[in-house]
């Protein structure tokens, strides 16, 4: 293990991979990413996959939107040979309530200003696009052909390859232990596997960047939040888009290999670092599920799996440098899309840290954690 990094990354699941592989880009030299785990151990690898523009603000839909530009032709970007099955078949939101209704019209309004072609449709339209839906008290959906799904594992292994290609050190099954500074710098990052001597980290440890924040003495307002996600065994096409539900807090896509995955959230539990899955869930997805999707009722179940969002207290990520401690930069607190907008954050964050102006017409100001301290929280309203 290398003694000394110019900038260590803690965190290898997409984001951390997506930022490694962007600042080598900026001709960065004397890069290290840290992982406890394997490769998208985290919450990347145990994610819905799932890529979508439809969003409530105007930061959340740029970045999915050029995100999605990326993931369209990611292997060629990267210049790395692989398939990370991306599909676009498009996401249905639907909607239940007036409030919905009124939400997600002014959501089209913005998606629209910034070129996402994302539309209304009508309860008989949504099952002309989903026929197995049940549209018994649908009030109408939004849909965006653009939006899709892919594999958040294969994903992370282009990142990660493209980053050793440009000469990144990752190390895996290396656990972060401290974070030593001196004067408000940081001077080394100490691990299981021994110390590293550098002046720059990036914490994007995802539900654990809290834990990493306190060794520093940077407190950051991220919690764990359990999501539970079955898959079932595979069948021939019936469905392309992902389904989603905010009423009924879940999700449902067909993969490329005929699997359904679908998943819903625990938003109510005591915070917590639990990762098991539950017979409760079965229970509550079947009701749900064979209600919406009635046809999925015959299909068997091969695997169940929780995973954890990074949750920050308006659902927007924390990005950018501590004002107390120089060198110290948190990309975390994704609140459940992080993977959607991996690729543009990872160019983004590495403007920022080698101090290039921005590409994207983005303030990242606004994701910075002192906003919580001035109460100006930025809330997404689409998180499911």
């Amino acid at each position: 293990m290398i003694d000394h990094a110019d900038i260590v990354v803690i965190g290898g699941g997409v984001v951390g991979c997506s930022i490694a592989y962007n600042l080598a880009r900026q001709g960065v030299k004397g890069i290290a990413v840290i992982e406890k785990g394997y490769l998208a151990s985290g919450a990347t690898g145990r994610c819905g996959a799932g890529v979508r523009t439809q969003w409530g603000t105007e930061t959340n839909c740029i970045l999915s939107r050029e995100s999605i530009r990326m993931y369209e032709n990611l292997p060629e970007i990267l210049d790395v040979a692989g398939d990370i099955e991306f599909k676009q078949g498009g996401y249905l939101l639907l909607a239940y309530t007036d409030k919905m209704v009124d939400q997600f019209q002014k959501n089209l309004e913005l998606q629209n200003s910034l070129h996402i072609p994302s539309f209304w449709v009508s309860p008989p339209e949504a099952k002309e696009i989903v026929p197995h839906l049940n549209i018994e008290g649908l009030l109408g959906a939004t849909f965006c052909p653009q939006d899709g799904h892919c594999n958040p594992f294969k994903v992370s292994e282009l990142y990660a390859q493209a980053a050793k290609n440009l000469g990144v050190a990752i190390y895996t099954y290396t656990e972060v232990t401290g974070i030593d500074s001196v004067s408000d710098r940081i001077t080394a990052v100490k691990t299981t596997k021994g110390d590293i001597k550098t002046g720059i980290v990036v914490n994007a440890a995802g539900s654990h960047a809290g834990l990493i924040g306190r060794m520093i003495g940077v407190n950051l307002p991220i919690s764990p939040e359990r999501h539970e996600i079955l898959v079932t065994e595979p069948v021939e096409p019936i469905q392309k888009p992902m389904v989603m539900s905010f009423y009924h807090n879940l999700y449902c896509q067909q993969t490329p290999h005929g699997s359904f995955i679908m998943g819903i959230g625990h938003p109510d539990e005591p915070e917590s670092f639990n990762i098991k899955s539950s017979w409760e869930f079965l229970i509550e997805m079947a009701k749900k599920i064979t209600n919406l999707l009635p046809p999925l009722a015959s299909l068997n179940v091969v695997r169940q799996w929780s995973g954890l969002y990074d949750m920050s207290p308006d659902r927007q990520p924390i990005l950018g440098e501590d004002r107390s401690i120089k060198g110290f930069f948190t990309a975390a607190g994704f609140s459940g899309h992080g993977f959607m907008i991996a690729p543009a954050v990872g160019k983004l964050m590495s403007e920022v840290i080698v101090g290039k102006p921005a590409s994207l017409s983005i303030d990242i100001n606004v994701f910075h954690a002192e906003r919580f301290e001035r109460g100006e929280l930025y809330i997404e309203p689409s998180v499911v």
